[in-house]
């Protein structure tokens, strides 16, 4: 075997010959790889065995290797499942994952309801009783679409139909208001038939309408209104794709791929209805290691996985993948009807294939002089960082906090995290803060922030660079909580109003030029962790002006805070009244009612505090 720790080589001797899944950590206990095994110990002792012919990517991986754990499943097809399932939520470091992972809209109809609704969705299940069409790439394009079409065909969008009046939508003449029977079913079902044609990429009368009205327009000098049924027709055949038919065989995606050195591209045809809806890039950066098998098997499960309306009937691919049984399998599982993976060698699917490889090499082409001119730059100003500040060490991995409040209400902070110069977001964190609530003070938020940080959250990793939004302030507030909880990182405050930095041991700051691209990365994670801190700070005030101030008080509920209402006409009434008044309103009791009697007569910051969360109740009796 090669050097692992005792823990993992006992782990691994003790390994069933069960199918399962198994995940390496790293020393953080993050974990760092997931792979799937019919038989766990063969599969696994394959990791820790003498290899001189392993790959750098899975050397690496076992000596960053700390710790092993695995799950036992029935069979292969249930350790496939959860692998996906992991992969997808863990993210780790050494799986093939695509850079450019995303969902993509999809319009639903409900065919089955008795009066159907259409609405744009990214939540796909398989539902028998609704049509998806999609997935699109042009967002825009195609909510403009549902704006033209709701104007010609005015089929509902809400969820209940059970309401006491026609809404707004039916006043706008966006709906035929089926809730009051106010058309026909024949009618509402011939609106459903023809935005159905529409999205399936067959002839409506739709669009020659509007190039009437446009040319009407045109013809009558009314060239802003021309202008607008020519954006329609646009936007229309942006989702239709009206283009020639280019198969007659239904629906397929085909996936095309390059490799140049160390980089993959991936190329994606989506075709519907005969007709290609969309195309999709994706880029595997670092994948020099990687099997072309291995690669494409990676993709399909990542691409597909809990999806059944993305899985067409047939994926045409370059080359099958390894488990490719085990594959379709699971993709009947998912689509609930068998699914094809096959190789064109001739033919009009050999040319769709060779397309998409000849987009891929584009692709990846454009993507590597983007990757190269970027990586340079970054890894530039990360070296000239550690030049210009004096750093012991390369700043791989830097920390930015943020403080926000609103008059010193609702104050809380962030931290954003760089790696090789370059957003981790997912480990991004951002803090509730607890001792300045009710103080405009960002030197104790900054402190506290600091202390929660480093003092308690040992298991996060030393940052190489410390930088703080703010100036020598900032800096002298944050320092002692610092080292005194043990890090002893480099701390920089980086002050606005010239873009000073604040090192540690000096009161005189460093001005850099503007166009130093160290400075413009300073200020990058600087704007990244305000970003994030503005983000947070206004969904937590958000929800609170949703609130009612009565459900800040212990023992207030929906149901006691509408009888209060009821009891009382206003809030001034209420504060007016005695604890005996405020008990005797039906559902509420005598603690309720003490505990609301004492928070109407709060001091502001108390009632403040309460609010944030800092005391359990009005009477303080649980502050943490």
């Amino acid at each position: 075997m090669i050097e692992v720790n005792d823990k993992i080589r006992a782990k691994v001797e003790a390994l069933p010959d069960s199918p399962g899944v198994y995940r390496w950590k790293d020393k953080d206990g993050r974990i760092i790889y997931v792979g799937k095994a019919k038989n766990l110990k063969n599969r696994v002792r394959s990791y820790v065995r003498e290899d001189k012919n392993r790959s750098p990517k899975v050397a690496a991986m076992i000596r960053h290797a700390d710790d092993l754990d695995i799950t036992m499943t029935g069979s292969e097809m249930e350790a496939l499942i959860l692998e996906c399932n992991l992969i997808k939520e863990m993210h780790p470091k050494y799986n093939i994952s695509l850079r450019d992972d995303k969902s993509y809209p999809y319009v639903k109809i409900t065919t089955g309801d008795e009066w159907p609704r259409i609405f744009v969705t990214r939540n796909i299940r398989r539902d028998d009783h609704a049509k998806y069409y999609g997935p699109f790439t042009d967002v825009g394009s195609l909510r403009k679409t549902l704006s033209v079409l709701r104007r010609y065909y005015p089929i509902r969008t809400c969820r209940s139909m059970k309401v006491p009046r026609p809404c707004l939508q039916y006043h706008l003449h966006l709906c035929c208001a089926p809730c009051f029977n106010y058309c026909t079913k024949e009618e509402y079902q011939r609106y459903v038939k023809t935005i159905c044609d529409l999205f399936e990429g067959k002839s409506t009368e739709l669009v020659k309408e509007l190039q009437q009205k446009m040319e009407q327009a045109s013809e009558a000098l009314e060239y802003e209104k021309a202008a607008e049924f020519r954006n329609q027709i646009r936007a229309i055949q942006s989702v239709q794709q009206r283009q020639n038919i280019i198969s007659n065989e239904g629906d397929f995606d085909v996936v095309g791929m390059a490799r140049d050195g160390s980089h993959t591209g991936l190329e994606v045809f989506y075709i519907r209805y005969g007709r290609m809806v969309g195309k999709e890039n994706f880029s595997i950066p670092e994948s020099a290691d990687e099997q072309d098998q291995d690669i494409i098997t990676a993709f399909i499960k990542d691409f597909y996985a809990g999806n059944p309306m993305s899985v067409p009937k047939e994926i045409i691919l370059p080359m099958l993948p390894k488990d490719s049984e085990l594959l379709l399998e699971w993709l009947k599982q998912i689509k609930g009807t068998e699914v094809k993976m096959i190789v064109p060698e001739r033919g009009f699917k050999r040319k769709l294939k060779d397309m998409a490889m000849a987009n891929a090499k584009k692709y990846l082409s454009d993507k590597k002089l983007q990757w190269e001119y970027q990586d340079a730059r970054e890894q530039g100003a990360v070296k000239k960082l550690k030049e210009l500040l004096n750093l012991p060490r390369l700043p791989e991995r830097m920390e930015c906090f943020d403080i926000s409040h609103n008059q010193g209400a609702e104050t809380t902070g962030s931290m954003a995290v760089f790696e090789h110069g370059r957003p981790a977001k997912s480990e991004y964190r951002k803090f509730k803060l607890v001792t300045t609530q009710g103080h405009a003070d960002d030197f104790k938020s900054m402190a506290e922030v600091m202390q929660r940080r480093y003092g308690n959250r040992k298991d996060w990793p030393e940052p190489d660079l410390i930088v703080l939004d703010g100036g020598l302030g900032q800096l002298h507030a944050a320092l002692p909580v610092i080292r005194n909880a043990g890090c002893n990182a480099p701390v920089i405050g980086l002050a606005k109003r010239i873009e000073e930095i604040y090192v540690e041991g000096s009161d005189v700051p460093v001005v850099l030029d503007h166009h130093e691209p160290a400075l413009q990365l300073l200020q990058f994670i600087r704007d990244e962790a305000h970003r994030f801190v503005i983000t947070y700070h206004r969904s937590w005030t958000n929800k609170r002006n949703t609130e009612s101030i009565l459900d800040h008080v212990e023992g207030i509920g929906p149901t006691r805070r509408n009888a209060l209402w009821h009891a009382f006409r206003s809030l001034d009434e209420m504060k007016k009244a005695t604890e005996e008044e405020l008990a005797s309103v039906p559902g509420m009791n005598k603690k309720a009612a003490a505990n609301l009697y004492r928070f109407f007569r709060l001091r502001k910051d108390e009632k403040q505090m309460v609010i944030a969360g800092i005391h359990a109740d009005p009477s303080g009796a649980n502050q943490p």
